[in-house]
């Protein structure tokens, strides 16, 4: 099993590095878009060398699987594999925001073992083990448990009118740090209809389930790690109480878009 105590030093040293960059402290930093409405920065890049240095030293026999890092198929025939985005939330790094986080998760099996996130500007660090809990900071999670789906708190600036009788809270760019809302009781419901990547998701997911949430793809099926196509249509992460009728809800909406 890995350390868990030297993948959060690793997880926290990278957020520190992410700081030097930051533009809240006043730092210059340089961006520029991978394509029309994506956003990258010199922090990304060197966060990501840094962490696939130390994470491969960590545990040699893992695949690798970056947002920032040409996918190496090769992955694919490894029982274990790291999931990372070195800033998950790069638009809120790049504008002096606090919603970014550094997103790191190891998966077998299709299914994530540890994650971890780290978001320095908020003095955050989020971390779940499969079957033995998940903690902010070092206090146990415990996430929501609302029962009906009207009045559910969801990170959002806008709502469609559909789900006007949901209720608005923060929202970080991050969606990381949104799902991780839900595991520490902040928020009872993220919803995405749109496709993502797993390295986005994974360690996330993992500490909200861990929490007690309820955690699928935007029809309600299990997520599955570490795949040939890195990606899923939708997430939807809730107190478990909540999640069927999200599920309804979004029903016909997914199938539209998806």
């Amino acid at each position: 099993m890995i350390d868990t105590m030297k993948l959060e030093q690793v997880c926290r040293e990278a957020g520190h590095m992410a700081l030097g960059k930051w533009p809240g402290h006043g730092h210059a930093l340089k961006s520029w878009e991978k394509a029309p409405g994506n956003p990258v920065c010199e922090a990304d890049i060197e966060v990501d060398a840094f962490l696939r240095r130390e994470l491969t030293s960590l545990l040699p026999a893992a695949g690798w699987l970056s947002e920032e890092t040409a996918d190496d198929p090769s992955r694919l025939d490894k029982g274990l594999a790291w999931l990372v985005d070195p800033i998950d939330g790069t638009r809120d790094f790049i504008r002096g925001r606090e919603g970014w986080a550094v997103s790191v998760a190891l998966v077998s099996g299709g299914r994530p073992l540890v994650g971890t996130l780290v978001a320095p500007a908020r003095g955050e660090v989020w971390s779940g083990v499969a079957g033995k809990g998940a903690w902010l900071n070092g206090t146990r999670l415990k996430a929501s448990t609302r029962k009906k789906l009207p009045g559910a708190r969801v990170p959002a600036h806008d709502l469609p009118k559909a789900d006007h009788d949901l209720e608005k809270v923060f929202q970080p760019n991050s969606i990381a740090l949104r799902v991780a809302m839900v595991a520490n009781d902040e928020a009872d419901l993220v919803a995405t209809l749109r496709w993502g990547y797993e390295w986005d998701i994974a360690a996330a997911a993992l500490i909200a389930r861990e929490a007690g949430a309820r955690v699928s793809d935007a029809f309600g099926k299990p997520l599955a790690y570490n795949k040939r196509d890195p990606r899923a249509f939708g997430l939807l992460a809730s107190a478990p109480g909540i999640h069927d009728a999200a599920v309804e809800r979004l029903a016909g909406r997914a199938e539209l878009m998806s």
